[in-house]
C-alpha cells in the first residue's frame, strides 16, 4: 500500500497506523473516511485541496458556510484556507482526493496558471472566488470516472516501481483530474469572464484585506480610480468594490471564529481593527449577529 499523507485536518480524521513518510496526496473512499473518523462534525480550516465526488447516495457538505448538496457524479472542490464541514456520511459512497498545492508537478502548475487558457487558469487559481460545485455532462462524467480510477489504483498499488517514479505518475494523473474538474461548469456561476481590472483588484484584496479596508488604498496601489474599480467589481461580482472588500474581511473573520480557538478580540486585531468594539460593530452591521454568537452557532 502506498504510504499516505496522514492528513488529520479534514475534521476528526485519525492517523493511518500503517502510513510511512508523507507524500502530499491521499485518496480515500468514504467508507475508509468513516472508519478513520471521530465524528466528522466540527468545521475545519484545511491547508489542503479537497476533491470529493459520490458514486452513490447523497451528501451535504458545507464550504465557507454555504451548504452544498452533492449527488453522484458531481464534484466539490474546496481549496486551502477554506472552512468546510461534513454532513452525515451514512449512506453515501464516493472518493475523496486530498492534496497539497506543492504536490502538483511544477510544469503542470505553471501551465494551469499561465495567461493563456484564461478560463481554466482563473478557475484553478481564483482561490475562495472559484466555484465549489462542478457538474459534468455524461461524456465528462465517463472521463472523470476513468481518471479517478487510475489515480486511485496507482495510490493503492503495491510497490513495483521506484518511489520517485510512482510519485511522478501520481502527479501527472492528479494533473489530468484537476484540469478536467476545473473545466466543468458550475451551477449558477457567472458566464461572463472577469475583466483584468476586477482580477487585479480581487488579487490585491486577497493580499491586503487585513491591512486596509479603504477602497482608496487599493485604487492608489493599482492606479485606477475608485469608480473604475467599483464598475469592474459590480459587473463581475455583483457588488460595489467597497462591499467586496468588506465581504472578504467578514469571510476571514468567520473562518477564524469557526476554526480557531482565538478570542474574538484577537481575531479582530489580526484583521486590522483598532479595538474589539470596532470589530464587533463591523461584524454585527454586516451579519446581523455578534462574533461570539456566530461562533456558537457553527460549533453547536
Amino acid at each position: 500500500m502506498l504510504v499516505t499523507t496522514r492528513h488529520e485536518d479534514i475534521a476528526g480524521l485519525a492517523p493511518n497506523a500503517s502510513a510511512g513518510p508523507p507524500l502530499g496526496v491521499e485518496i480515500l473512499t468514504l467508507a475508509q473516511l468513516r472508519s478513520r473518523s471521530a465524528g466528522l462534525v466540527r468545521p475545519v480550516r484545511s491547508g489542503l485541496h479537497l476533491l470529493l465526488t459520490l458514486t452513490s447516495g447523497s451528501l451535504w457538505h458545507t464550504v465557507d458556510f454555504t451548504r452544498h448538496a452533492l449527488k453522484p457524479g458531481n464534484w466539490i472542490w474546496a481549496r486551502p484556507g477554506q472552512v468546510h464541514q461534513w454532513g452525515d456520511l451514512e449512506g453515501a459512497e464516493g472518493i475523496l482526493v486530498l492534496f497539497e498545492t506543492a504536490f502538483l508537478d511544477p510544469d503542470t502548475a505553471i501551465a494551469v496558471c499561465a495567461p493563456h487558457g484564461e478560463r481554466v487558469r482563473r478557475e484553478v487559481c481564483a482561490g475562495p472566488y472559484a466555484p465549489v460545485v462542478r457538474v459534468p455532462d455524461n461524456e465528462d462524467h465517463a472521463i472523470l470516472r476513468v481518471a479517478t480510477s487510475q489515480l486511485q489504483w496507482e495510490f493503492g498499488a503495491t510497490a513495483s516501481l521506484p518511489q520517485d517514479v510512482r510519485l511522478q505518475i501520481m502527479r501527472h494523473l492528479l494533473a489530468v483530474l484537476i484540469l478536467r474538474v476545473a473545466s466543468l461548469p458550475s451551477p449558477g456561476a457567472a458566464a461572463r469572464e472577469p475583466n483584468e481590472v476586477y482580477v487585479a483588484f480581487r488579487d490585491a484584496v486577497e493580499r491586503d484585506f487585513a491591512n486596509s479596508r479603504r477602497l482608496s488604498d487599493y485604487a492608489a496601489a493599482l492606479a485606477y480610480s475608485p469608480r473604475t474599480l467599483s464598475r469592474a467589481t459590480l459587473a463581475t461580482a455583483g457588488v460595489p468594490a467597497k462591499e467586496f472588500i468588506d465581504r472578504r474581511v467578514i469571510l476571514e473573520a468567520k473562518r477564524l471564529l469557526a476554526s480557531s480557538p482565538e478570542s474574538a478580540a484577537r481575531i479582530g486585531s489580526r484583521l486590522g481593527f483598532s479595538s474589539a468594539t470596532n470589530f464587533n460593530k463591523f461584524f454585527h452591521q454586516r451579519t446581523g449577529t455578534t462574533p461570539i454568537a456566530f461562533r456558537e452557532s457553527v460549533l453547536r
